[in-house]
């Protein structure tokens, strides 16, 4: 089974079989959220992003959405949940602090980096420590449905007999024999009756800090439990829309499937969406690679392999340019161009805001078909790089008007305000790096230019032609179109 070809349905202009929540006006939807143990990097980004777009387009055509973002603070292994080192126990252990101390530490570098990239926080964002009872009783009802069973103090999900009566693989396409294929001998797998099955509950070691008492041994629940169990907490038995990155596909999402079917006897999730990989020089992000980047890294240059700083709105505009399920290919090039695209974008927005406008209009029509282009290509599987396509013909249409190549009306204009409003900034979540809501606010150094400029104009008025010709080459130099207008100036950054 392939992801759902996910796509909105808007009842107000669209006709077609497409996404329907289960309740009418209500949305659920739950996202894997960050596994807290350190340093989020440019991969922990985009699922963010993608999802956030999301959020802010079901809530924008008018859903009520219940968001659900887990926080995974047990301190499972990102990969294997039965066998490895506690990554939040270990670092406690060497820092001489308590567990939850350090998964705070990161969970607020992790909301701050969220913050910056005008991420919007969830409805609800549960941890799994906080769920320890709730999943302890997952389990029992899962072992009395016979889907698993206990073995030296751990309980294990029986894959063989669940694909007996259902199909294990069937989102991410795998078979037993396949996996039998593909798994590791690892310490600890003699306690399994089959390799493929996975850990419901460990029994932890004496040297194991995070554990919890249950009728089977001290210990902790297994990383696929957790979604499972607080999806359906904060959802029901069944929600609308359940996402996270591809690399989550397998094992994670496939083992919630068969949790959910042992413990209800059905699917809980309807429509599944993955965004896909990150990569840099098309090599997976790793620290065995030494191109793990992380993003307080990305947003103060600090790292060999970056030749700048990148703000966040231009790591947002460089996630959204690209269609969620493709994968994005980094380098400096990459983000250089999307910079200056997005440059481009908020400088035609600034031009909005001043243009003068007509009586007739020869725009009209081409300004009236953008919004329902857009809201097309965000129906069509969250389309974001058509829409991002859509608001640049928009910025063309802006700049023949105020090059006195076209005209718009008043009517025009405000109907181009409202297209920025509403897709660049309010749904694809753009803003002014200075922050708050003004998307056409100054920055300091536009502020600098702009004073630089106005400085320029004075000199020409006395004709002092030194100083004007001075101040246009020096900005030239350093970066800057300066264009003299009828009006004034127009600068931009070359």
């Amino acid at each position: 089974m392939k992801d759902n070809n996910f796509a909105i349905y808007n009842s107000l202009t669209r006709r077609k079989e497409m996404f329907r929540p289960i309740h009418e006006g209500r949305v659920g939807m739950y996202v894997c959220g960050p596994t807290v143990y350190g340093d989020g990097h440019l991969g922990h980004a985009r699922p963010a992003i993608t999802f956030d777009v999301l959020y802010r387009y079901l809530t924008h055509l008018g859903y009520k959405v219940r968001y659900v973002r887990n926080i995974t603070d047990v301190g499972h292994l990102e990969h294997d949940a039965d066998e490895g080192e506690d990554k939040i126990a270990k670092k406690a252990r060497l820092e001489q602090l308590e567990p939850m101390e350090v998964v705070q530490h990161y969970l607020n570098r992790y909301h701050d980096a969220m913050a910056r990239l005008n991420v919007l926080p969830p409805s609800i964002e549960p941890h799994a420590s906080g769920h320890i009872i709730e999943q302890i009783e997952y389990i029992k009802k899962i072992l009395e449905s016979g889907y698993a069973y206990e073995s030296n103090g751990s309980v294990y999900f029986d894959v063989p007999r669940y694909n007996a009566d259902h199909n294990y693989g069937k989102l991410s396409g795998r078979n037993i024999e396949e996996l039998l294929s593909e798994t590791r001998t690892l310490d600890g797998q003699q306690e399994k009756h089959h390799p493929t099955d996975f850990a419901l509950w460990k029994k932890a070691a004496p040297e194991h800090i995070m554990h919890w008492p249950s009728p089977w041994s001290e210990g902790f629940p297994g990383w696929h439990l957790e979604c499972s169990t607080m999806g359906e907490k904060y959802l029901g038995e069944t929600f609308d829309i359940h996402g996270g990155g591809m690399d989550l596909k397998f094992p994670h999402h496939e083992c919630e499937i068969a949790q959910s079917v042992a413990h209800n006897g059905k699917e809980t999730v309807r429509y599944w969406m993955h965004n896909n990989m990150i990569t840099i020089n098309g090599q997976k992000m790793g620290k065995s690679l030494g191109n793990f980047i992380t993003l307080d890294e990305f947003f103060t240059g600090n790292h060999p392999l970056l030749e700048q700083a990148y703000s966040p709105m231009t790591i947002r505009f460089f996630i959204l340019q690209a269609q969620y399920r493709s994968t994005v290919d980094f380098s400096n090039e990459a983000l250089q161009a999307s910079e200056k695209a997005l440059q481009r974008m908020l400088e035609g927005w600034k031009r909005l805001q001043s243009l003068k406008t007509s009586e007739d209009s020869t725009v009209a029509d081409e300004v009236a078909a953008l919004e329902a282009k857009c809201y097309e290509a965000l129906d069509d599987d969250l389309n974001t790089p058509i829409v991002i396509a859509h608001l640049f013909d928009a910025c063309r249409i802006i700049n023949q008007v105020n090059d006195g190549k076209a005209k718009a009306t008043e009517a025009d204009v405000e109907a181009l305000k409202t297209l920025f409003n509403t897709f660049l900034f309010d749904i694809l979540g753009i803003k002014a790096e200075t922050g708050g809501n003004d998307a056409g606010a100054m920055r300091p150094y536009e502020e600098a230019v702009e004073l630089l400029l106005s400085i320029r104009s004075e000199a020409k008025a006395k004709k002092d032609w030194a100083t004007s010709d001075l101040i246009r080459d020096r900005l030239a130099a350093i970066g800057f179109n300066v264009k003299d207008t009828k009006d004034g100036f127009e600068w931009s950054l070359k």
